[in-house]
């Protein structure tokens, strides 16, 4: 809940940053979908190497179509993008 909150609180105060990724590797992926109703508007990308993640002991790991259903099911339209928020295609 702590996380939701700083996540929520944090699209209010940074009302100049536009894009606010809520994080599926370390939270895993039902807290990412509440994400999005608490101001998140991307939860990053499949993760290639998860190194750093894993040795802090967090497992968590999600296929492009299972992420895709994830956000579809939070009633959210799924894109792909580039690094600098660029859609190149909407799911």
């Amino acid at each position: 809940m702590e996380y939701l909150k700083v996540l929520s609180l944090s699209r209010i105060v940074l009302d100049n940053i536009a894009n606010i990724q809520g994080s599926w590797v370390t939270q895993g992926a039902k807290i990412a979908q509440i994400a999005l109703y608490f101001g998140a508007n991307d939860l990053g990308g499949t993760m290639l190497e998860e190194n750093v993640v894993a040795a802090a002991g967090c497992s968590f790991r999600m296929s492009r179509e299972e992420m895709i259903d994830l956000i579809r099911g939070a009633d959210f339209i799924p894109a792909r993008r580039t690094t600098t928020y660029e859609i190149l295609e909407e799911y």
